[in-house]
């Protein structure tokens, strides 16, 4: 077991290459989730500190802007290779506030390294395109330039990697940043600036402001903000989303998710098993791409179900420190609450409750914030336990006949951030693929989280905004183009044009 992070100091902001207390006196608990014990306090921005923020960040945007990519590339090289030494004590600090089990926090950290990674590719993944002669005497080419300070607000259940879906993109890309991370586990936001800071990124280029709806909203209404990215629930994200568009901002924000794993009756059952107790439990259900339906399709039910009954029995729960821990407690008590009152409607609603997670104690973790990974069948698309995120350790089984069945039901869904489907046939693979409506998609693959290279994002209701996450997308997130047309005047350019220019 390794020993858990400890730091009792106040985690405070983060501006101009220093720790920042603030102009504020309002802050939170941050608490240990195993135990339920406060481990720290976070301090809340105000609208000032903000300013400040960004006015730091205004300030190194020329200067880092007009460095050239291959400079900035290095940097995040540098980055790269200090993330890869402090992956562990990252890791320990991320289970210590959010309480998933470490190789969990471990590869959360991984996945952010694989974006940093990519991102030091910004100088080919800036290059622009150039047309020779587009008209006679004329020369046409587009290049990619940064937008200025733009921010990122995120999310609880990843404090590393969803920041890491934003940060070194935007950087690399030329832009400086402001970073609002969760304030129910801050402490890694700070880890990864002390990072950089080493890795030789100049002051004023990556800033932390802690703080809950005054930080958001300053960010939002600041005029020097670009861009704004954001990770959370759906009625949050539509908030952002308005509210940067009004404000002429360009945003990209991803919202909640009922993500469901459709069983066919000819898939492997073990393998399914295994990918529903993994997808559903993981993490305490506390991940966006988490599988909270499983769709089961003909008389693959009857054979599915009590194994799954065995295996959400079986679950070894307890402290995210503990290396044979499959999960963890939850973020808060207040999550855990929300959690236990969902059990409690889908039995109201008349599903049928296999397996309680209620009332999970874990020895010598008693005032811990647990709860039992939870089982129900029959439920409908008319229950609130289908229809709602419940973000918690709970999976509803839901009835089909066929396979359209399942497509109308995935596709008739609100949300449509991430689906899997299990099946041996290759045709059918290839038409769930094509006519799911849902922004990622895995077969065979319970958690299809795309890869740095590819980009992350969802449809409908779990995207708010034109474009994806990372990969080339955040790339034109976090730039704009512009288009340049050349001609050098000679003897024979005299006059001026009325008519539309055409090529000549």
């Amino acid at each position: 077991m390794i020993a858990p992070f400890n730091d009792s100091t106040e985690v405070i902001h983060y501006i101009s290459g220093e720790q920042y207390s603030g102009s504020g006196t309002r802050s939170q608990d941050v608490f240990n989730p195993a135990t339920g014990a406060i481990a720290r306090q976070v301090r809340l921005g105000t609208v000032e500190d903000v300013a400040t923020a960004v006015a730091s960040a205004k300030a190194a945007f020329p200067q880092w802007a007009d460095t050239p990519p291959i400079r900035r590339a290095r940097v995040m090289l540098k980055f790269l290779e200090l993330m890869n030494q402090h992956k562990d004590e990252l890791a320990a600090i991320i289970t210590a506030e959010h309480g998933k089990v470490l190789s969990d926090a471990a590869g959360e950290v991984s996945r952010g390294i694989d974006i940093i990674e990519f991102a030091c590719g910004i100088p080919q993944l800036l290059k622009g395109d150039f047309t020779d002669q587009v008209s006679t005497g004329m020369d046409n080419w587009t290049l990619r330039q940064p937008l200025g300070v733009v921010a990122g607000i995120t999310p609880f259940n990843f404090p590393c990697m969803v920041p890491c879906w934003m940060f070194p993109v935007a950087i690399a890309a030329g832009n400086c940043f402001v970073l609002k991370p969760s304030e129910r586990d801050p402490s890694a936001s700070l880890f990864m600036a002390k990072l950089l800071k080493q890795a030789g990124l100049p002051d004023g280029v990556f800033n932390v402001i802690q703080g809950d709806k005054t930080v958001v909203d300053a960010l939002l209404h600041h005029d020097d903000v670009k861009a704004v990215s954001f990770v959370g629930s759906t009625p949050i994200a539509n908030y952002i989303y308005e509210t940067g568009a009004r404000l002429g901002k360009r945003v990209q924000a991803l919202g909640g998710a009922k993500n469901h794993m459709v069983i066919m009756p000819d898939a492997d059952i073990d393998q399914a098993v295994d990918g529903l107790i993994g997808a559903a439990y993981g993490s305490a259900g506390e991940r966006c791409m988490a599988i909270s339906v499983a769709v089961l399709v003909g008389d693959v039910a009857d054979k599915i179900i009590p194994k799954l009954q065995a295996r959400a029995l079986e679950l070894v729960i307890r402290n995210g420190m503990e290396a044979d821990a499959e999960m963890g407690p939850v973020v808060t008590r207040q999550a855990l609450e929300r959690i236990e009152n969902y059990i409690a409607i889908g039995v109201e609603e008349g599903a049928k409750l296999l397996v309680d997670g209620r009332n999970y104690k874990v020895p010598g973790h008693e005032q811990g914030f647990f709860t039992g990974g939870t089982l129900f069948d029959n439920v409908t698309p008319e229950m609130r336990i289908y229809k709602e995120e419940i973000f918690g350790p709970v999976l509803a089984c839901v009835r089909v006949e066929d396979f359209a069945q399942a497509v109308k039901l995935v596709n008739d869904h609100e949300f449509g951030n991430g689906v899997a489907c299990y099946t041996r046939d290759g045709q059918v693979a290839r038409e769930f693929s094509r006519r799911i409506e849902v922004g990622m998609v895995g077969i065979n693959v319970p958690i299809p989280v795309p890869m740095a290279w590819h980009g992350f994002g969802g449809w409908k209701r779990s995207l708010f905004g034109d474009m994806h996450a990372y990969g080339e997308e955040g790339v034109r997130f976090y730039t704009r183009q512009k288009s340049v047309m050349q001609r050098w005047p000679n003897d024979t350019a005299r006059g001026p044009e009325f008519a539309m220019p055409t090529a000549k």
